[in-house]
């Protein structure tokens, strides 16, 4: 099976499955010497870790990552680091009673009729469990875009088509639902709830910021960076759409309403644009 590995420069594979011994990451191309603090690493996985609110799936994880390789004294040897994580709450006996189905929205019909198996146990490889490989991974390359400046945050925007009003970055950390504002965040879980409450679920937006990034990311043409960026964000499980800046709504505005018009920042320097509705890309 391939596809198990994304990146040029800065490569990771995961692996691993929901309800298997463990999952993990191993990241390539990192060079030697640069300070990897795993306490950060932890601290990325419990902000994602499972059964912490009613939010979110009744699976309880600790999520506790272990460097198996690639680290020494705190530092990257420039090996491959491999993280691995181990599962606790494992119960794949919970799902015995529908192994022999199709669930919608699942990988299990799809896996079967390419590879001749699929896991039942949670999803297996496809479940959204692999994703706490990717925040150990990606918690890693937050390290080493900190120290050119670069920030990333992400929000959630909307849920059930309630969309946040307002901004504020520092209420994220303050509510389940990780939104930048608390009255739709109180809407929103009541929605949540709700649909819990039916045996059902409800959908959302995440948005993600991207502060201080330099200028020429990407080539052309089929290496664009949103192009890449779409990639990474489409597979992710249940990912059905991406936009850039004003995304789809561009459909809807002119030319003159959409463009960003560009001058020279003497104070900073540098080439800047008034506007972003291209998403800085």
């Amino acid at each position: 099976m391939a596809g198990n590995s994304i990146g040029n420069h800065f490569r990771v594979m995961t692996f691993g499955e929901s309800h298997g011994r463990a999952i993990g990451a191993v990241i390539d191309g990192v060079r030697p010497g640069i300070p990897i603090d795993l306490d950060f690493v932890q601290k990325e996985l419990s902000r994602r870790r499972p059964g912490q609110s009613a939010m979110t799936t009744s699976r309880v994880e600790a999520d506790q990552v272990e460097i198996l390789s690639g680290v020494f004294e705190g530092k990257s040897t420039g090996t491959p680091i491999c993280m691995v994580i181990w599962n606790r709450d494992q119960q794949p006996k919970a799902y015995e009673k529908i192994k022999d189905m199709f669930r919608p929205g699942h990988a299990g019909y799809t896996y079967l009729a390419k590879f001749g198996v699929s896991d039942y146990r949670g999803g297996g490889r496809s479940s959204g469990r692999e994703t706490a490989a990717r925040v150990a991974a990606g918690a890693v390359a937050k390290q080493l875009l900190a120290k050119r400046g670069v920030e990333i945050i992400a929000y959630t925007l909307e849920v059930a088509g309630i969309r946040a009003q307002r901004i504020d970055y520092s209420e994220i950390e303050k509510n389940p639902l990780r939104s930048p504002d608390p009255v739709a965040a109180r809407k929103m879980e009541q929605w949540v709830l709700k649909a819990k409450e039916e045996g059902d679920s409800v959908g959302g937006i995440v948005e993600i910021v991207v502060k201080n990034p330099p200028v020429g990311l990407g080539e052309p043409v089929f290496d664009k960076l949103e192009a890449d960026l779409s990639k990474a964000l489409m597979s992710i499980g249940a990912i059905k759409g991406v936009e850039v800046g004003n995304g789809f709504m561009t459909s809807r505005l002119k030319g003159s309403q959409n463009n960003d018009p560009m001058y020279f920042d003497k104070k900073a320097g540098r080439v800047r644009t008034r506007t972003n509705n291209a998403g800085g890309i």
